[in-house]
């Protein structure tokens, strides 16, 4: 079977590296400060002439409470007049970029993330939805991807149907953590009774999929507490899981500081609980798509999978990684053709910006051919757990094996360690690779060293 996991301890200890998840390749942190709006114009020009599909991601930034495992980029303020400014901005963003694109460029994929996206008001929800239906081609038949994370606390049943009126049909629910002590360690209280209203509400109303988020490695978790919250989930049948693995990097990211370090988990815990969790969800009968995520065997993302037309893009695993990605909103990236390009992170920089008839382009990244053939490397291995060197060679007019001559001695021994078998058509993922992927994927970051590898989370 394609989703089959195979446990090697020995294995994971070795290969458990920090580096990227490869939302892209390159990855930001290779973004630089010379690309500017210049370049994002041209790119919408050339989107524009090829009338290419369309992604959008629109950024809420505001949370009324923080959570202290958080490294999102968010305003946390019980203020609810903060976002009314804001989204004036937003609104003049999204007239700036859309006059830039053609109306008959469809909007296949639609998501808001944040923050919690469910912070503004029905009314603001029904102005922005407006304005983006406005000036941006969006489907009315309900057949796009049109998805929005809620947070349980933030929406009860009249949000979720606000939410299915205007269009949303997908909804990933941030949970983390049901047991009570774990939620006061890292300041989210959040009852399953919470989290079933809304999933209930999304089953009701006809949503399309729901998702639900899950951390382990928070402080206060063991491996059995943490098995009762993945059957709790498990019993609410969502149709996607994501199971993060928590990152304690408090040098990055402020709000961890507040976390005990003493009341984290140990490393042997955190390996039970994902080899648990694995034996859990593969045993309720999802599919392990790859990095952190299961699906059900007729979901979108496992039957793309299955056809080889799973894709990866800053939205995670997509079924639409051939649409431009549009990024609208404070920090938020855009992918359109080789140029990625992100708006500042700074809320008051990007409304400043924006109030001067700006675009907030900060910094990105034009890809080189390089690049090119590495992220499609990389795509593959990621997303298909395996690799076609004619494919490769084909579209890319190389020699595949001359042209990574450097990397073939890593390649042999992740295959002699049982990772990867290689052949003459290409490589593929074995069972015992499959949860070390990204191990797999790093050997072809061109980017990645010694002193990088620090930024980065840890593979489990």
């Amino acid at each position: 079977m394609l989703d089959a996991i195979h446990w090697d301890s020995d294995l994971i200890r070795r290969y458990d590296l920090a580096g990227p998840r490869y939302t892209s390749y390159p990855t930001a942190v290779q973004f630089q400060t010379k690309v500017s709006a210049f370049d994002l114009l041209h790119a919408l020009r050339d989107s524009r002439k090829a009338l290419r599909p369309l992604s959008l991601y629109v950024h809420v930034p505001f949370c009324a409470n923080i959570c202290y495992y958080c490294g999102c980029n968010k305003v946390i303020t019980k203020d609810r007049g903060r976002a009314l400014p804001y989204l004036q901005h937003l609104e003049q963003e999204i007239e700036m970029i859309a006059c830039h694109l053609d109306p008959r460029q469809l909007v296949e994929q639609l998501h808001f993330g944040g923050g919690t996206p469910t912070f503004l008001s029905h009314d603001e929800l029904r102005k922005v939805m407006a304005h983006l239906r406005k000036h941006f081609n969006l489907l009315d038949d309900d057949s796009g991807d049109y998805g929005i994370e809620i947070d349980p606390r933030e929406a009860d049943w009249s949000t979720m149907g606000l939410l299915r009126e205007l269009g949303f049909n997908r909804v990933s629910l941030g949970v983390q953590d049901l047991d009570p002590d774990v939620q006061r360690a890292v300041n989210r209280l959040q009852s399953l009774e919470e989290t079933r209203a809304i999933v209930d509400a999304a089953h009701t109303l006809q949503f399309r999929s729901v998702n639900i988020d899950l951390i382990y490695g928070l402080p206060k978790q063991t491996p059995n507490s943490f098995a009762r919250t993945v059957d709790e989930i498990i019993a609410l049948q969502p149709d996607r899981l994501s199971v993060f693995n928590y990152a304690h990097l408090p040098e990055r990211f402020m709000p961890q500081r507040r976390i005990n370090a003493d009341d984290l988990p140990s490393a042997g815990h955190k390996l039970e609980m994902l080899q648990r969790t694995i034996d859990q969800l593969t045993g309720a009968g999802y599919r392990y798509i790859g990095m952190d995520h299961f699906a059900l065997p007729d979901d979108e993302l496992a039957i793309a999978q299955e056809e080889s037309t799973l894709q990866r893009n800053f939205q995670g695993y997509t079924t639409h990684g051939h649409c431009d990605l549009v990024g609208l909103g404070v920090s938020a990236i855009s992918q359109i053709g080789d140029l990625y390009s992100q708006n500042s992170s700074d809320l008051n920089d990007y409304q400043t910006l924006l109030g001067s008839d700006q675009l907030a382009t900060k910094r990105g990244l034009l890809c080189n051919a390089d690049d090119r053939v590495r992220r499609a490397v990389i795509q593959q291995l990621i997303c298909h757990f395996s690799l076609n060197f004619a494919g490769i060679e084909y579209a890319f007019n190389i020699d595949f094996r001359g042209y990574f001559k450097d990397v073939w001695p890593q390649l042999d021994a992740m295959a002699n360690d049982g990772l990867i078998a290689i052949d003459e058509v290409g490589i593929t993922v074995l069972p015992a690779g499959r949860l070390l992927v990204r191990s797999v994927c790093m050997v072809f970051d061109a980017y990645l060293n010694p002193h990088n590898r620090q930024l980065f989370s840890r593979v489990i």
